[in-house]
């Protein structure tokens, strides 16, 4: 059994004991959180638009991690203008703990 889930404007494909990252999410470390349910699939049996909308996904928070560091670096030649600058997306760490259909 697996689910479609859309959370940070993304959409993941789930199932239990998967763990994912995702868009940092306002939850604290242990927290059980929904996820907003846009399909699911039972056995060959799929639901998806309203019928998926009874379906829940309940995922606890591991906690808040960060991605890898993105350089950018900017510069204009001939003018001596350098400018480096670091970027860590933050992500919120998830773990499915179950899936109703």
């Amino acid at each position: 059994m697996y689910a479609i889930v859309e959370t940070g404007g993304k959409q993941y494909r789930v199932e239990k004991d998967n763990v994912i990252f995702v868009e940092k999410l306002e939850a604290k470390e242990g927290d059980k959180i929904n996820l907003s349910v846009l399909m699911t699939s039972n056995e060959g049996e799929i639901k998806a638009g309203k019928s998926a909308s009874s379906s829940s996904v309940v995922a606890e928070v591991l906690g808040n991690v960060k991605g890898e560091k993105v350089l950018v670096f900017h510069y204009k030649a001939k003018k001596n203008i350098r400018k480096k600058q670091g970027h860590r997306q933050p992500y919120t760490k998830l773990k499915i703990v179950e899936i109703n259909a």
